[in-house]
């Protein structure tokens, strides 16, 4: 499993237009195969920042599967102009650490 992550900062006063736009972008990214999930965390601190956790069975799921796809586009349309810089990407292999309480 492979864990996507980046940081999105969205123009400030933004934020709402920006959240109900990722709902409509969702089924994009659910469509692609080998996607696990997407969580997306507002930032408690700044508010106009958030953390975008998602889980692939592969890195090329994303990097080919999803990137390259036809949705692709569609979703940069939905969300990518919100984005102030725009985000670094991550990608992260199978946990050194899982602490549960």
């Amino acid at each position: 499993m492979i864990l996507e992550v980046g940081i999105l900062t969205v123009r400030p006063g933004e934020e709402a237009a920006f959240e109900a736009a990722l709902k409509t972008a969702q089924p994009l990214i659910a469509a692609t195969p080998g996607f696990g999930s997407i969580a997306v965390r507002r930032c408690v601190e700044t508010p106009n920042q958030y953390l975008l956790q998602v889980q692939w069975r592969s890195l090329e799921d994303h990097t080919i599967g999803f990137r390259q796809s036809d949705r692709f586009p569609r979703w940069r349309e939905l969300l990518h102009h919100f984005y102030d810089p725009p985000p670094l990407i991550q990608h992260y292999g199978e946990s050194v650490l899982d602490l549960k309480a």
